[in-house]
């Protein structure tokens, strides 16, 4: 049976294109390849554009569920303790954009988009269907499975993440950005923390070719922790060489990231100590984008990572997702009669190229601003004092997604 479109990858960007799309109208196939519905990873930051998305989905009630909305942004000096600057969020937040900023776990999240998507009649799941190859004509595109399952439709839209195979064949073959960073995540209760460490805030500490975050998810009752290191699998974190760079995580040993951390102070360490376990995962991306091309060419488009892979200096990785996700939903919505899918995916495109290319470039900017040693730390540390909250805030991005661009 023909559908209108394909969907592979049903992560958190598939879902919420399956949804976008469903919510429009259109008959959708979502081709997952894991053989059941999951999500890995801890938490995650949503700031206001992102929630904007999921309000318009109407999911904010559902959200609020399950997140946590933190009250500030506090960034300190990892070694000194020393505030360097806050960002106002809670109410502020708010009351500037129109939504909240908020902190989940990724599975919530997942599992949100996930129910929404299963109330779609005209949405299929499909798991155990992992893209093989895909073809394209001027009529229609054809996915084939590793299962041997085909499926045909009118378009194709791969948000099958950072090894995408719907990117290559767009694409090529284009090898990932090895970043040189390493990110250890653990989870903790908050009941298993001290009280002055249990505070409603996004606390992010930096030092010399390192960072630390930590923030509230499942509504305070955990905090999620992600500490940034400089270094490569193998060469004394987490494994031997080799390791596979696809993996997400891999097990990790407290004593790895205490020597990469060297001296911290005393509250910071608190708080690394109390988290039971950690999982490494190495940062890889890729060049920002330098055109619509590299987002959409006739019946193919990209979402998410599988066009923009982000480094998480920004918080904006499943943002990203998520507006492109809307932006093409928003595109059908507007379109009537028989819909020319190579004309819309050309819009979403041009639309979207320009943003996921500044976010791209700033997230990387940030990790150099995040790890900076001797005089560029100094500067930074005195333009956070000078400038406070009018260099920590993001106007032109949390006022996103911008509205849809009509015909060329």
């Amino acid at each position: 049976m023909k559908r209108e479109v394909l969907v592979a990858g049903g992560g958190i960007g598939g879902l919420a294109c399956a949804l976008a799309l469903g919510r429009a109208g259109v008959a959708v196939d979502l081709l997952e390849q894991a053989n059941a519905w999951g999500e890995v990873g801890a938490g995650l930051q949503l700031g206001p554009n992102a929630v904007r998305v999921l309000d318009d989905w109407g999911l904010l009630g559902t959200l609020r569920e399950c997140a946590a909305f933190p009250d500030d942004l506090h960034v300190r000096d990892a070694h000194s303790a020393a505030t360097l600057g806050t960002l106002r969020l809670g109410e502020r937040a708010t009351a500037r954009y129109g939504q909240p900023y908020a902190t989940v776990h990724r599975a919530d999240l997942h599992a949100l988009l996930l129910r929404a998507v299963q109330a779609e009649a005209s949405v299929r799941l499909h798991t155990g269907t992992r893209v093989a190859s895909c073809e394209a004509t001027a009529e229609w595109v054809r996915v084939t499975c590793e299962n041997e399952d085909r499926f045909e439709g009118d378009a194709l839209i791969g948000c099958d993440g950072l090894w995408s195979r719907v990117r290559t064949q767009l694409l090529g073959t284009q090898p990932v950005r090895v970043s040189g960073h390493l990110a250890y995540r653990g989870m903790v209760r908050s009941a298993d923390l001290p009280p002055h460490l249990r505070q409603n805030r996004v606390t992010a500490w930096l030092g010399p070719r390192l960072h630390v975050v930590h923030y509230p998810v499942r509504g305070g009752a955990w905090f999620n922790v992600v500490a940034v290191v400089h270094g490569v699998l193998g060469q004394g974190h987490g494994g031997p060489p080799g390791s596979d760079p696809q993996s997400w995580s891999h097990e990790a040993q407290a004593a790895d990231l205490r020597r990469a951390l060297g001296p911290a102070c005393a509250e910071l360490m608190a708080m690394l100590d109390a988290v039971p376990g950690w999982k490494l995962w190495a940062l890889n991306d890729r060049a920002p984008m330098q055109g619509a091309h590299e987002q959409a060419q006739g019946r193919i488009g990209l979402l998410g990572d599988a066009a923009h892979p982000l480094r998480p200096y920004l918080a904006q990785g499943a943002a990203m997702a998520l507006e492109d996700a809307w932006t093409i939903g928003r595109l059908r919505q507007q379109s009537t009669g028989v819909v020319d899918w190579p004309g819309l995916l050309d819009r979403y495109a041009r639309t979207r190229w320009q943003r996921n290319a500044r976010v791209q470039t700033r997230s990387a900017r940030n990790g150099s601003i995040f790890h900076a040693t001797g005089a560029v730390r100094l500067g930074r540390n005195m333009a956070m004092a000078s400038l406070g909250e009018h260099l920590l805030d993001n106007p032109w991005l949390y006022s996103g997604p911008p509205a849809p661009l009509g015909a060329a």
